[in-house]
């Protein structure tokens, strides 16, 4: 019969010394996370019996934080799916103890903005906001960087230069695969409008310049509006496409780099079938509305930011802006978007 594992086995097996694995096992705070990880994956090998023990020790022994998310638009499934999956991203976290406070901005001003995001501060170690670029926030992340909480831009960039870092996909390759869809499936010569939702989203201005930096490169005869914001209004959206299938004869794609994706396809869906068919779309991020578009034929592509991958991403760089607070360098992770189409919904 084989002799039960002892601690010495457990130890010379972790390479560390028997002292260390006493510590572990009597609650000792002096141990450091990674070595009770590595006693643990140990015992795990070598079959020892105290191994409930080291992977509650190894749990407690985790860092814990308490991070903040500043979302805008709690009325806008889209941005729920990315509280949820930010939430999800939390908890799954192996290495640390991370507890989320998700927030929504419905009045979209930057003083309302930098005042949530200020008040956010108060009551966690680092936050992450999702708005359009302003002095007025700028300044905020500067104080918040003065307390010792870093803020990491989420999904759009911010200017500010005491931002932490910034998580979101490359927006210059964005708007130039939202062009090549469009220049691909228009079917005649005409005019192209862009959508964006505020000219102060650094993600949205980045878009739409490289967008017409490819139509004026490979498609010169398609003609390209100015950008018309709808202030990630559905309503605002739905009045604007109204009034150009009605005016324009020539209109032969859509490219919605802000919100307003439900008034767009609303609008598409009261048109004569004759004239919607005419008109490509191609969008940002797959919500219910742009799933349901998608599958009608209304929308061409979406081009996603990957859910979960960005979640991690961000929860991850919150992490890293703690562990080197005092570095100059500002964090940039750059997620690949994902391409949807009517036939990979």
């Amino acid at each position: 019969m084989k002799a039960r594992p002892t601690i010495a086995d457990l130890a010379s097996t972790a390479k560390v010394s028997i002292s260390t694995v006493n510590r572990i096992l009597n609650g000792s705070s002096s141990v450091k996370p990674r070595t009770i990880e590595r006693v643990q994956k140990a015992a795990e090998e070598i079959g020892f019996y105290g191994r409930g023990v080291i992977e509650d020790r190894q749990r407690n022994a985790r860092p814990s934080y308490c991070f903040g998310f500043l979302l805008q638009q709690s009325t806008r499934e889209l941005y729920r799916l990315f509280g949820s999956s930010i939430v999800n991203a939390c908890q799954q976290r192996s290495g640390e103890k991370v507890e989320a406070l998700v927030e929504f901005v419905d009045v979209l001003s930057p003083e309302n903005i930098a005042n949530r995001l200020d008040a956010l501060g108060e009551k966690c170690d680092a936050v992450s906001v999702i708005a359009g670029d302003h002095p007025l926030i700028g300044q905020t992340i500067h104080s918040l960087k003065l307390r010792g909480k870093p803020t990491v831009a989420y999904i759009t960039d911010q200017s500010a230069p005491d931002r932490a870092g910034y998580v979101g996909t490359d927006n210059w390759k964005l708007g130039r695969t939202a062009a090549w869809f469009l220049a691909q499936t228009a079917q005649s010569p005409g005019r192209v409008a862009v959508f964006i939702g505020n000219h102060r989203y650094q993600c949205q201005d980045v878009s739409d310049a490289s967008f017409r930096s490819y139509m004026r490169e490979h498609a010169p005869h398609i003609q390209i509006d100015d950008s018309r914001p709808t202030h990630e209004e559905p309503e605002e959206a739905h009045r604007i496409v109204s009034q150009l299938l009605s005016e324009l004869d020539d209109l032969r794609g859509i490219f919605i780099i802000g919100g307003g994706i439900s008034g767009v396809l609303r609008a598409l869906r009261e048109a004569a079938p004759e004239r919607r068919d005419k008109v490509k779309v191609v969008c940002r991020d797959l919500g219910p509305e742009t799933r349901k578009g998608l599958t009608e034929g209304l929308i061409t592509a979406a081009l996603c930011h990957p859910m979960d991958r960005i979640s991690d991403e961000l929860v991850a760089t919150m992490i890293a802006s703690l562990t080197h607070r005092d570095s100059p360098a500002i964090l940039q992770r750059i997620v690949p978007f994902e391409t949807i189409t009517p036939e990979s919904v």
